[in-house]
């Protein structure tokens, strides 16, 4: 039996997650299968899921484009999960640095979170 990988959220990712949560509950109130609790609960089990399976997800285009293939990325549209994962020391970990709408400017977005550009 393998241990469980352990899975750390960045500061950002965590501010990412509130901000998510709060302009869903503005739309259409906190409860219901669309609204901010039901969300933000899918978001989570998409980010716990990887604990089984932490490269399941492409490398992010706009980082691939670069040659940078350190990260991942998950979809759970209209949103992103970008996140890294450390095999080493066993049985590793995953951290996720990014969760946002997919339709903004993520090259800029990725420039700035990741590879500390802006």
């Amino acid at each position: 039996m393998t241990a469980a990988l352990a899975i750390k959220i960045t500061s950002g990712a965590e501010r990412d997650l509130a901000g998510i949560w709060q302009r869903r509950v503005a739309q259409r109130g906190p409860d219901g299968d669309d609204g901010a609790d039901a969300l933000l609960d899918d978001l989570v089990a998409s980010i716990e899921s990887l604990s089984d399976n932490p490269q399941k997800g492409p490398v992010p285009p706009e980082l691939e484009a670069l040659g940078i293939t350190e990260f991942r990325q998950l979809s759970r549209s209209p949103f992103r999960i970008i996140y890294g994962y450390q095999p080493e020391p066993a049985p590793g970990q995953v951290t996720v640095f990014v969760i946002a709408d997919a339709r903004r400017d993520f090259r800029t977005l990725l420039e700035e979170r990741l590879l500390g550009s802006g």
